[in-house]
């Protein structure tokens, strides 16, 4: 675990939104995390913040060998710098001032060691063992870990002069070695599944294992859905060796970004498997580990010293009881924060437009999008600047993007070279073909619609912190943001202080208190995803077994969610809303599993086998 005293973290937010935050508040000692799909968005930024702070930043060609890599360590190293010339500055303040050094220790949560320590050199009279505590305090002083995340899947391949593939040159891989090879001593956030060549590729870099003292200068933080997965990928990485610090759970729909939705389990039964099972994830891969440091000669310390990997959750959390329920009825080590400080202006960037678009965004206007070219649920809120951007460039007759940096470009449904599904090159041959193949009208209009909604998500969201840093103009860089539902819930721009006093309970909340509990906003979200899957569905034995399971699961999750409900409340958590909910969402899961025809003949058994059941 990184030595922040805090008990929540800021998870990545698109590719731009959280790319400054270490560089606004890590010597806050707060913790976030970077995105590095983006190199060409990283070196502007360091451009930007190299020539604020004076500090050389030579430019690196885009046709440079290895570039891309080179970008991405420049900027972190950058990164680093900054965030260590701060923690010097904020160090050298004085105690009983109204400075950083206050706000540092006043942020820090009460339960804190480090907290009681300060409030008790507060009360104490001046004197020797006062400045001696002082001194102490200052010491201890540590800035956040500047973490960053490759989404995994974004692996896009780069080919030689000839067209031939070079293999350690794909996206992800150099993302990985940017990493590597900068200063930071933090941790990568793996999410969006398994990529095993990447897991290969990190084996070569000795920042990932120990060293002779037992430290690891770079850790592995797995962004997981449920624990089986936990399980295969610790598994995968022990063989070569590899250790996971941190699993990160997230919500698969009460999240910002791309939504990989779970089959219909709810958040609360995947954390009450990790709770009852957390103990594997430190043991079950040991031996392999340490045979593998055992074949490469390498010192491995005494397993016992050794800590456990922590789990951490993420996803829609709204106000202190709810983050005391995930922390202390579940376990878990710590949370994660994210769509609530895209209204913090000292945490992230977004530009001023956008920021207030999100201000005023009500439940309406947030919505699951099918933009993305990954063919993945994509959250967003309504109007952005991109969206209206996409829209005009249809209305004109010039659909689709001139695709500038090419990050999703991995369709080859049309051409032999991967392509991306909102650049212009595909849109212009989908709609086409689309043209050609379909004889009714009203099809060639449901499929082009499809095509059309695919938006340029690999500039469009880095374009806000762009604009907000003065870098872009708006009318030539359209921004997207992605935040989570949770947002429509919070309706001000806050101060740092403001959203870290909301997280520990030490203010008034920030969000109403009719607001419905975490759980039963994502009951409400997993039966609409449901709707949206019987409307899909066909009649294959395999797709309405799926369906079924899906129903069986958030049916088990609601009795979980109802069973909790009648426990004990944490202050300001609004635990009344959940079992209203559940009796609401229940009712309307059946209907629409009745509407749809499953209890007339498309229903299966246990064998995944079709059965006919009269109506």
């Amino acid at each position: 675990m990184d030595s922040t005293p805090h008990t929540f973290h800021i998870p990545v937010m698109g590719t731009g939104h959280s790319a400054d935050t270490p560089i606004r508040l890590a010597h806050f000692g707060i913790s976030s995390v970077i995105s590095i799909v983006d190199d060409l968005l990283l070196e502007r930024l360091g451009k930007y913040y190299s020539e604020k702070y004076e500090v050389l930043y030579p430019p690196i060609p885009r046709n440079a060998v290895d570039g891309r890599s080179r970008r991405i360590t420049a900027y972190l190293n950058l990164v680093l710098d900054i965030v260590e010339r701060h923690m010097e500055k904020i160090k050298s303040e004085p105690f009983f001032q109204d400075n950083d050094k206050r706000k540092y220790f006043d942020m820090l949560p009460d339960e804190a060691p480090l907290k009681k320590d300060y409030d008790r050199m507060l009360a104490m009279k001046s004197g020797t063992e006062k400045d001696r505590l002082a001194a102490a305090l200052t010491d201890q002083m540590r800035a956040g870990s500047i973490d960053v995340n490759i989404m995994v899947k974004l692996d896009r391949p780069r080919f030689d002069e000839n067209g031939m593939p070079m293999e350690d040159y794909s996206d992800a891989k150099t993302a990985l070695k940017g990493f590597a090879n900068s200063r930071l001593n933090s941790g990568i956030v793996f999410s969006a599944g398994i990529n095993k060549g990447l897991f290969r590729y990190m084996s070569r870099f000795k920042d990932f294992y120990r060293d002779e003292t037992g430290r690891m200068n770079k850790r592995i933080i797995l962004k997981v859905s449920d624990f089986r997965s936990s399980l295969i990928q610790g598994r995968f990485l022990a063989q070569h060796g590899l250790e996971i610090s941190e699993y990160r759970i997230e919500s698969g729909l009460n999240c910002g970004g791309h939504a990989f939705a779970s089959n219909g389990v709810l958040l609360p039964a995947i954390l009450r498997e990790y709770k009852e099972n957390r103990a594997k994830l430190g043991t079950d891969f040991q031996s392999l580990i340490l045979k593998h440091y055992q074949k490469m000669g390498w010192f491995y310390p005494d397993p016992s010293t050794i800590s456990p990997p922590i789990v951490t959750v993420q996803g829609g959390i709204g106000n202190h009881g709810e983050d005391r329920r995930l922390r202390e009825y579940f376990g878990m080590d710590r949370t994660g924060w994210g769509t609530p400080f895209l209204l913090v202006p000292e945490a992230t960037c977004v530009d001023a437009e956008t920021r207030e678009l999100m201000r005023r965004a009500g439940k309406n206007d947030l919505y699951l999008s099918d933009i993305s070219p990954l063919g993945v649920p994509f959250n967003l809120v309504r109007n952005t600047g991109s969206v209206n951007w996409t829209r005009n460039k249809i209305a004109c007759g010039k659909p689709g993007s001139g695709c500038p940096k090419g990050f999703l470009a991995l369709n080859t449904e049309l051409t032999e070279k991967p392509i991306c599904p909102a650049s212009r090159e595909f849109q212009t041959m989908k709609l086409k073909k689309i043209v050609s193949d379909c004889e009714s009208d009203a099809e060639k209009a449901a499929l082009s619609t499809t095509v059309l909604e695919k938006t340029c998500l690999c500039d469009h969201l880095g374009n806000g912190i762009l604009i907000g840093l003065g870098i872009a103009d708006k009318k030539k860089s359209p921004p997207l943001v992605c935040p989570g539902p949770n947002l429509a819930w919070f309706n001000g721009i806050y101060s740092l202080r403001e959203m870290v006093n909301h997280i520990y309970g030490r203010c008034p909340s920030l969000v109403p208190a009719e607001r419905p509990h975490m759980f039963a906003n994502e009951i409400v979200m997993y039966v609409d995803y449901f709707e949206k899957l019987i409307q899909g569905a066909g009649n294959e034995a395999r797709e309405i077994k799926a369906l079924q399971d899906y129903k069986a699961n958030l049916e088990q999750g609601m009795d979980l969610c109802l069973a909790i409900s009648k426990g004990s409340e944490y202050p300001g958590e609004n635990m009344a809303s959940v079992a209203p909910c559940v009796e609401t969402q229940r009712a309307r899961l059946n209907r629409i599993w009745r509407c749809a025809g499953f209890d007339c003949g498309r229903a299966c058994d246990e064998s995944g086998e079709p059965l006919v059941v009269a109506c």
